[in-house]
């Protein structure tokens, strides 16, 4: 274990190192920084009905060593980012196993159900990222963790989703920053291979067996206002689907408080021969909030149009509004009430802990394989404390409910529990 721990920390460290002779410029180690975050994490899944797996519970600890460097100088920068992850299995069974901490065997032991796969002892990654500067535009060429509204890496669990590819961002016009790039692989938050990209099933409404390495991307945010906010974005997963989306984000003063408003709408459709089956989707995601001497209190409205569920790249997160802890109510037609309240005890004295719980919703959906209207809802809850000053500053603990009933699926309670720390190394 000694072994793999110091393989991933001082491979991630001499990729960079190794090019500084060659790059070794003020800048380029000036701005360079380096941190490391431990994670400690528990995940418990208890399926309250129906046939298969009824428990999905692990425990694993997280070491994420993450090395930024700053620019070469000149009139064209270069520079080297690079991060190293080992996750460690403290406790897990192949019948408890799948809950996306770990990874695990492919296939499930002899005699036992298909889901029941042993967890790995261990694991390790390795990402590096090439990336270049000229005046406000940035291109960056390998590891990535993209934050797109068309792509939603899954960062929920011990180590985030990643893919490989190129970006270019520029922010040379003022207000404005505009982004496009093309991904190829995708690695899963609990896998160490990089693969093609699918189309979330939804259910069986899309073929996910059908693949593809051109994830194309273009776009751009727009500050019509110091308050107000205007997003598009256009992607293609190539040979599958095609979404464009459209986002206005406004916040303004409103009395002693803050009201924030935020639309967010997308369209998509098949793309060429349409791999993964028919897509016609349209959904319209909204949110209203205020806020109030520590007191936030928001909810909205949210709509599936077209006659296929929402579509978004197999194991990321969607950018609804409903994105919820179990569940994200994209299914075909389906409609949503959702409603969410934050508290920050900073205005009672303790700055650091924070107390947020949410509410969805839905009914209207209409769901393959299933006769009838879809039904259903979820409650979370989530409580977490940082650690403000002293020997233990920056710890951080955070406890995490969710309980989800659906008359389409299986009803669902899940805990997770999240020990975090991170260190800057320089």
């Amino acid at each position: 274990m000694k072994k793999t721990i110091t393989h991933v920390v001082t491979g991630a460290s001499l990729i960079g190192a190794g090019l500084l002779p060659a790059m070794a410029q003020a800048e380029f180690v000036k701005d360079s920084a380096a941190t490391l975050e431990l994670k400690n994490y528990y995940f418990n899944r208890d399926y309250r009905e129906g046939p298969g797996q009824s428990m999905r519970a692990e425990w694993a600890q997280g070491f994420l060593l993450n090395l930024q460097s700053g620019f070469t100088e000149g009139t064209v920068g270069f520079g080297l980012d690079a991060v190293g992850m080992l996750g460690l299995k403290l406790d897990s069974s192949p019948d408890r196993s799948g809950t996306g901490l770990l990874s695990r065997a492919s296939v499930a032991e002899p005699g036992k159900p298909s889901y029941a796969r042993s967890a790995h002892d261990d694991y390790s990654k390795l990402g590096v990222t090439a990336k270049a500067r000229f005046a406000q535009s940035e291109l960056r060429v390998g590891y990535m963790v993209p934050d797109m509204p068309t792509l939603q890496p899954n960062l929920s669990r011990l180590f985030p989703q990643s893919f490989s590819g190129t970006s270019l961002t520029s922010k040379d016009i003022n207000g404005l920053t505009l982004t496009l790039g093309q991904l190829d692989k995708v690695k899963q938050r609990d896998s160490t291979d990089y693969e093609d990209m699918g189309l979330t099933s939804q259910s069986g409404a899309y073929k996910s067996s059908a693949k593809s390495d051109q994830f194309r991307y273009a776009g751009g945010d727009y500050k019509l206002t110091a308050n107000t906010l205007a997003s598009y974005q256009w992607a293609q997963l190539d040979g599958l689907y095609k979404q464009q989306y459209l986002g206005l984000k406004n916040s303004f003063a409103l009395g002693p408080g803050a009201l924030k408003t935020d639309i967010r709408y997308f369209d998509a459709s098949k793309d060429g021969a349409g791999l993964a089956g028919k897509v016609d989707n349209q959904a319209l995601s909204t949110r209203i909030g205020y806020s109030l001497k520590g007191h936030s209190l928001s909810g909205g409205y949210q709509a599936q149009y077209g006659s296929t569920p929402f579509t978004y790249v197999d194991g990321t997160n969607t950018y609804l509004f409903t994105e919820y802890q179990l569940s994200n109510f994209s299914q075909t037609a389906e409609r949503t009430w959702h409603a969410r309240y934050d508290y920050d005890f900073a205005v009672l004295g303790v700055p650091g802990l924070l107390f947020s719980t949410r509410y969805a919703n839905g009914d209207n959906a209409k769901v393959r394989g299933f006769v009838g209207e879809g039904r259903e809802w979820e409650r979370d809850i989530s409580i977490g404390y940082v650690v403000q000053s002293g020997s233990l500053k920056n710890v951080s603990l955070r406890w995490q409910n969710a309980m989800a009933q659906s008359n389409f699926t299986r009803d669902t309670n899940e805990n997770r529990v999240i020990l975090g720390y991170t260190l800057s190394l320089w």
